[in-house]
């Protein structure tokens, strides 16, 4: 959740394709379906590995991508996104329409995938998450505030940890 120190620190590249990494796999896509979310990055579930699962029925299906890069990015879309990190809260975010990247499958082929619209932008958050950066840090510089205000008042997150660096000072 929120506040979660995990959460702001980049995920290592997965190394090894295991058992473990399968079992993992399985555990965030019924912890993915509980939330009633379409994707989910290890770095929720307290793993410090690069890797998320997805399942969004409307253009992709399910899967796993391990260690992805942007490629390439193009276009604008502004949608209203919401992050299983940040339970019942949702922002308009400014993110690239249509993305390419390459990664590996949980069988240890590198894939290539070009996405649009909703399955681009949830593959940009989920690398967002093993990036280390969570969805305020996609908000100017007023909502951020005010979200961060909102979140801390609702008890998310602790000040003292060194979460709310720009609280006030933008």
């Amino acid at each position: 959740m929120f506040g979660d120190p995990v959460l702001r620190s980049a995920a290592a590249d997965v190394t090894q394709i295991d058992g473990s990494v399968a079992r993992l796999c399985d555990s965030m896509f019924t912890t993915m379906y509980a939330a009633r979310g379409i994707g989910l990055a290890a770095p929720q579930v307290g793993v410090r590995k690069r890797l998320f699962v997805y399942d969004e029925p409307e253009s992709c299906g399910r899967g796993v991508i391990m260690n992805p890069v942007v490629t390439e990015s193009d276009g604008t879309w502004i949608f209203e996104e919401g992050c299983l990190s940040v339970p019942g809260y949702s922002w308009e975010i400014r993110r690239p329409r249509r993305v390419a990247l390459t990664g590996v499958d949980l069988d240890g082929n590198e894939v290539t995938v070009e996405a649009d619209d909703l399955f681009a932008r949830l593959i940009q958050h989920e690398i967002d998450h093993l990036d280390g950066v969570l969805l305020t840090e996609r908000l100017d510089p007023d909502q951020k505030r005010a979200a961060l205000i909102e979140l801390r008042r609702r008890g998310l997150g602790s000040p003292g940890a060194g979460l709310f660096p720009s609280l006030g000072t933008e």
